[in-house]
């Protein structure tokens, strides 16, 4: 059970969230779900929406408008699946390789409730 304590806390969490995703939409013209894909996109190389998905705890719905969001920005592209054609893979870009390589997340500034974290 949450109690007031708990809530207020995970109030300031969230507010941090927000401040720390505020400053990267300010700095590089991403939101936090798209960085983090575009991380995970360079870890793996490629992955479906599912796997999208799964991978940022998004729902399906929500998967699709991240990846939708970064394909407009010429950030990632899709490709179809060679043995499933229902199956789309998603990898970076020439320009998501470069956004990535030019972010500086040493010079975002955690706030202080996250640096604990």
């Amino acid at each position: 059970m949450f109690d007031k304590q708990k809530m207020c806390r995970l109030r300031d969490i969230y507010r941090s969230i927000m401040e720390l995703e505020n400053g990267m939409e300010a700095a590089y013209g991403l939101n936090l779900n798209e960085a983090m894909l575009l991380c995970s996109l360079s870890d793996k190389g490629n992955m479906t929406a599912g796997e999208v998905g799964e991978c940022l705890g998004l729902t399906q719905s929500n998967a699709s408008k991240v990846i939708r969001s970064l394909e407009k920005k010429g950030l990632l592209r899709r490709s179809l699946d060679k043995n499933d054609k229902r199956v789309m893979h998603f990898q970076l870009t020439r320009a998501g390789n470069e956004k990535l390589s030019g972010m500086d997340c040493h010079s975002i500034e955690l706030p202080p409730m996250l640096e604990d974290l």
